[in-house]
C-alpha cells in the first residue's frame, strides 16, 4: 500500500509518499498532525507523538532535498529542503542521524516560504 501524505499550511501545500519503514509505518498511524514548525536552515522540523525504541534504521546524517526524516532526539518530523547549519556544501545534514521517513513529491523549494512558528498540517491524501 502506497502511504501518500499531504502537508502544508495556507496556499502551500505539498505531497509526499512514506517509505516501508518501521518509522513511516508509525506516522502514518498516528496522522493527522496540526503543529507549529520549527526550521533550522532549510530543514522544517517539529515534534510528532511518535515515540520508537527502535535504534535508528538505517540512519544518516548526509541526506538529500526533499527527503523526510524521523529524528528520534526530538521525536520530530524533519523535512530537508537545502543546507542546514552542519552542512559542508550544499548537502543537507540533520544535526544527528535521522532515519528517512519519505519524500516529497513536487518542488521543496516552496518551504522556503515557511517560517518558524508557522501552524502546518499533515494528514493522509484521501
Amino acid at each position: 500500500m502506497e502511504r501518500i501524505i499531504t502537508l502544508g499550511t495556507g496556499n502551500i501545500i505539498l505531497q509526499a509518499v512514506l517509505n516501508d519503514t518501521a518509522a513511516a509505518r508509525a506516522v502514518w498511524d498516528t496522522l493527522p498532525y496540526e503543529v507549529q514548525c520549527s526550521t533550522w536552515g532549510d530543514e522544517l522540523y517539529f515534534s510528532i507523538p511518535v515515540e520508537l525504541e527502535l535504534e535508528l534504521e538505517n540512519g544518516q546524517d548526509i541526506v538529500e532535498v526533499g527527503d523526510i526524516g524521523y529524528w528520534p532526539v526530538g521525536n520530530a518530523f524533519c523535512i530537508f529542503y537545502g543546507p542546514t547549519p552542519m552542512s559542508v556544501g550544499e548537502e543537507p545534514r540533520p544535526a544527528s542521524p535521522v532515519t528517512l521517513i519519505g519524500r516529497l513529491l513536487g518542488d521543496s523549494a516552496i518551504l522556503k516560504n515557511i517560517r518558524s512558528g508557522t501552524t502546518i498540517f499533515i494528514g493522509k491524501k484521501v
